[in-house]
């Protein structure tokens, strides 16, 4: 597939035959903000896609016989280890005091981090054999930490400084963007680690085509493997038992459902602009939106806002609002739902969405994105520009109004999710980097 290993000559099995014993038997992973934990606090500040993806990486990892080191912050009253298998822990390191942090402000306090960790790790003796960060501000600790420990560093960005300065500045000056993100230290650094990281694994074709363009970064250096998701617990189910689904979390045949954390960048008001479009082809479609919920002041305002923007739209009474989604009950949420809607303005994969698909719910997602760029519309799902409401709203009412395209939708949609997002097989292609970035090191070495 064209997005797989995209920029590497060697095919996972040659490098599995050339390396017979995995080289990466001891990894370092780093990913700094956030709740990451073993069972971690979705929803909360900074705590979303990025921990999931890390933590199922790291568990597949695991499982294929790597002894893992998940490094992050500790702060409040988070214990110093959470043991998740006898492979795997997660190992908190504190600096910066007992207060969360942003992510926007944690590179005041990395200094900090890389020093506090390096003599954990030498007072226990651990060894590892490459370090892998996540983000940018982990991306700036691993690579002093794998310098520090002579290593080679690999690093995922998960989204780039550069596309959201460009991308995500509505309703706001350059001063008041700078003082609330950070871009010009942001960008900077991010330039300095993709500069020097032994390689980069990006997850979508579009982020890696920004890497070459915007960050100077050389085509060798770089692989595109995308997120995974838990094919397991995200299935399809029987047409006949999903009206029990929807009577037991109160959804209605044509309810159109958007889900994640309350942010700017993921176009809930976008998509409010796009309903009355929606209302007009299927008058009796509502919006079920689970957004934000994780108590915070913030995203208490931000909901707040979204609810005054629909009674502007005259749309309130057609929406119904729900605080917060139980891991247990998320898969059933995507199933009970007629479609899902990922609206973004942007969005450097969209996680949501390939598990909302693989549960067999028709999707319409951004183009603002790389998930489109690697789906057949129609087949697979559909897209459209959330900047463009009527577009937008026309896309969620087709699987609506034609049977046969939500059916195709659903089946096509869950099997392109399962065949080429399971975490399995991307912990396998990641491994295969790892082991070619340490050969590489030792022929350099040689």
């Amino acid at each position: 597939m064209r997005y797989m290993l995209l920029h590497n000559p060697l095919s996972l099995k040659k490098i599995q035959k050339r390396n017979p014993v995995m080289a990466a038997q001891r990894i370092l992973m780093i990913s700094l903000h956030g709740y990451v934990a073993a069972e971690p606090e979705l929803g909360k500040p900074d705590t979303g896609g990025q921990v999931v993806f890390v933590l199922e990486l790291a568990k597949r990892f695991s499982r294929l016989g790597c002894r893992v080191d998940l490094l992050t912050r500790q702060f409040e009253d988070q214990p110093e280890y959470d043991v998740v298998n006898d492979n795997l822990r997660v190992w908190r390191i504190p600096f910066g005091g007992d207060d969360f942090i942003r992510k926007e402000d944690m590179h005041d306090h990395i200094g900090d981090f890389v020093t506090n960790l390096l003599a954990a790790i030498r007072s226990e003796s651990r060894q590892h054999d490459i370090v892998y960060s996540h983000y940018w501000d982990a991306g700036w600790a691993g690579q002093k930490i794998a310098e520090e420990l002579e290593i080679p560093h690999v690093h995922t960005p998960h989204s780039l400084g550069w596309w959201k300065q460009n991308n995500m500045g509505e309703g706001m000056d350059e001063e008041q963007m700078e003082a609330n993100y950070r871009f010009e230290e942001r960008i900077r650094k991010e330039f300095l680690v993709y500069q020097m990281c032994d390689h980069v694994v990006a997850t979508t074709e579009p982020q890696a085509e920004l890497l070459k363009a915007e960050y100077d970064l050389l085509p060798r250096m770089m692989t595109v493997v995308p997120p995974g998701m838990d094919e397991m617990n995200f299935s399809p189910i029987r047409q006949g038992d999903q009206q029990a689904l929807r009577e037991k979390y109160g959804f209605q045949p044509h309810d159109v459902l958007a889900l994640g954390r309350m942010a700017h960048n993921k176009g809930y008001d976008l998509l409010l602009e796009a309903l009355p479009t929606l209302f007009q082809l299927v008058p009796d479609a509502r919006l079920i939106a689970a957004v934000g919920g994780d108590g915070s002041a913030q995203d208490d305002e931000g909901v707040a806002g979204l609810k005054k923007h629909a009674e502007d739209l005259g749309i309130l009474d057609k929406i119904k609002w729900v605080n917060y989604v139980a891991d247990d009950d998320l898969a059933n949420f995507y199933r009970a739902a007629a479609v899902f809607a990922m609206p973004s303005r942007y969005e450097p994969f969209g996680m949501v969405a390939i598990e909302a698909m693989a549960c067999g719910t028709p999707s319409v997602i951004t183009i603002h994105g790389g998930l489109f760029e690697l789906i057949e519309y129609g087949r697979h799902a559909l897209y459209a520009d959330p900047n463009r409401p009527i577009e937008y709203g026309t896309m969620m009412a087709l699987p609506m109004l034609y049977d046969e395209l939500a059916h195709q939708l659903s089946v096509e949609g869950a099997r392109f999710a399962r065949r080429n997002f399971g975490w399995t097989g991307i912990a396998k292609q990641t491994l295969a980097i790892f082991n070619n970035t340490i050969q590489r090191r030792i022929g350099e070495v040689a």
